[in-house]
């Protein structure tokens, strides 16, 4: 007991500093958390409430308990729980965690309701970074800011004489200024790339580039430094810990994001949890070499996957449709894989056990994945999981298809309120059923997981939460929500980012629940997700996040 009254004896703000910055040391042994209001959801989904945990010396649970009468009468240790909710730590099945930490430390436009805001919040950071080469930065979105068209290079005039390139929202576009696009020789009849599109006016490059076609920018942009990674990954990790998420799916894991997690590792900095997913086939081959990498840093990261791209998104009408865009004619996006380059580039990832990861978001694009599984999975034995991400705009036909081969329907729900009135622009009225289909595809057999796609959304769990089990957005719209029928139950909810974001990633052995043998991976908030509001939901405050039963954020009281 000594010890673990020694360790928080310290300052909250100390306990914060070395949780995230020191090396991580063994979990104490044989220890105790009581006074807690315990939550826990088991493999079949079934809740279990307890009030303390039994830790030992692996930082694994050994016990829940419900009557003083099951503690064990030798312990090295108690900790107060003070009466608060303790969770699982919470796992995003889709983010980007250095994607996160940049966003976080560059240019984010993700707040700005109108393009006047967004010209005006560029003008201030070129202003506060003069001496950067670049201005670079993302999070723009030209559907929330009304604007009714895409932004153009006209409108980054005068706002600097330094080359400007900002990502859209979604990853799927950029927008860039005519000196960038000067750097990099874009002439004025350049032809759009295969899997890409450049949006023009009057028969010149407006300055957006929409999916492949980014890259033409993107190569001549700065890249960042080992240490820009380092920085980044050091960022995310204290936003994502402070939220509660004790682990995340990394979706399209480059080689210099994987040498930062590693260096992380080595130097016992990597707190949170990270499945990996490549970028493409020459990341996975490059990084994990013939097959997917062992569990590394006491579980806390593995390589076991690769994300494969077959569309854009509905933002930038790059999202794959099997009809026109409603509000496009002649337009349904963008297949960035053809039919026999998917199922290779699928093949020669499951031939060496490597789990595939579909982005597929337009209902063609969704139906080429399903298919493609369907075509394949006899080949390979063994279990799969199959993984499409997004799934966002579904055939209704197609939803059964997603319950065959153990495919799994990785989601994010705040996709769902962000895009409501776009998807209604972009799909038209009868075209939405099986747009953002959580419940449907539950009721048809197949699995979910859920997550972020952080920093395209807000990683904010609680938000996704609240969102999964209502179809409102912040402000209660629409009321009663979209497409009602597709909400799911509160457990439902907390299981996609528990045990079901846990099972999409091999790792339900490991984490997800606090089941005994599972790591002492929880969380103490000031609410319960199963009895409270939604608007105390959206609002719960994560006071401590514990990782293999040890406290890495403490929050400052």
């Amino acid at each position: 007991m000594t010890l673990l009254k020694s360790y928080f004896s310290f300052n909250r703000k100390l306990i914060i500093i070395a949780a995230l910055l020191l090396p991580i040391s063994p979990a104490i042994a044989d220890g105790l958390i009581e006074n807690i209001n315990g939550i826990t959801l088991d493999q079949e989904g079934e809740v279990i409430r307890f009030n303390a945990l039994l830790i030992d010396a692996n930082g694994k649970v050994s016990k829940l308990i419900t009557k003083k009468s099951q503690i064990p009468s030798q312990l090295d240790y108690k900790y107060d729980g003070k009466g608060q909710i303790l969770l699982p730590g919470l796992i995003d099945a889709h983010g980007h965690v250095s994607s996160l930490g940049f966003q976080a430390l560059t240019l984010d436009l993700s707040h700005t309701n109108s393009l006047e805001e967004a010209k005006a919040a560029i003008k201030d950071y070129a202003e506060e970074f003069s001496g950067r080469r670049w201005i670079i930065g993302r999070g723009w979105n030209q559907e929330k800011w009304g604007l009714g068209r895409f932004p153009n290079a006209s409108d980054l005039e005068d706002i600097s004489d330094r080359p400007i390139w900002l990502e859209r929202v979604d990853g799927h576009a950029g927008w860039a200024n005519n000196i960038a696009m000067k750097i990099a020789d874009i002439p004025d009849d350049i032809e759009s790339p295969s899997g890409g599109r450049i949006e023009k006016i009057d028969g010149k490059p407006s300055g957006i580039f929409v999916d492949t076609a980014a890259q033409l920018i993107q190569r001549h942009v700065p890249k960042p430094s080992a240490k820009d990674y380092d920085l980044a990954l050091s960022k995310a990790q204290e936003i994502l810990l402070s939220q509660g998420i004790t682990a995340m799916a990394d979706m399209g894991t480059t080689l210099n994001e994987w040498q930062s997690y590693r260096r992380a590792g080595d130097l016992g900095r990597l707190n949170i949890r990270i499945f990996s997913y490549a970028g493409g086939i020459e990341n996975m081959t490059i990084i994990a070499g013939p097959a997917p990498t062992p569990w590394l840093y006491n579980d806390r990261l593995k390589m076991l996957g690769v994300k494969l791209y077959l569309d854009g998104a509905l933002g930038s009408r790059g999202a794959w449709l099997k009809e026109d865009y409603h509000d496009a004619s002649g337009q349904r996006g963008l297949p960035i894989l053809t039919f026999a380059e998917l199922r290779n580039k699928m093949v020669r990832a499951a031939m060496d056990g490597f789990q595939t990861a579909a982005h597929a978001i337009g209902d063609a694009a969704n139906a080429e994945a399903i298919s493609s599984i369907e075509d394949i999975s006899d080949i390979f034995d063994g279990d799969r999981r199959w993984r499409i991400e997004h799934a966002q705009v579904v055939d209704p036909k197609d939803l059964p298809r997603l319950a065959n081969h153990g495919i799994i329907s990785s989601m994010q729900p705040v996709h769902q309120t962000s895009d409501r009135l776009m998807a209604e622009a972009r799909l038209g009225p009868n075209r939405l059923t099986g747009a953002y289909a959580w419940q449907s595809i539950l009721k048809a057999g197949g699995r979910l997981a859920l997550g972020s796609d952080t920093p395209v959304e807000s990683s904010n769990p609680f938000t996704g939460l609240a969102v999964s089990i209502t179809r409102e957005d912040n402000e209660g719209q629409p009321f009663g929500g979209w497409i009602a029928s597709e909400k799911l139950t509160r457990e439902q909810a907390l299981a996609g980012f528990t045990t079901g974001a846990a099972y999409a990633s091999f790792a339900e052995k490991h984490v997800g629940s606090l089941t005994p043998g599972h790591y002492a991976d929880f969380i103490l908030v000031n609410v319960d997700p199963l009895l409270s509001s939604t608007r105390d939901l959206r609002a719960t405050i994560v006071n401590e996040t514990w990782v293999a039963g040890k406290p890495v954020f403490v929050r400052d009281q």
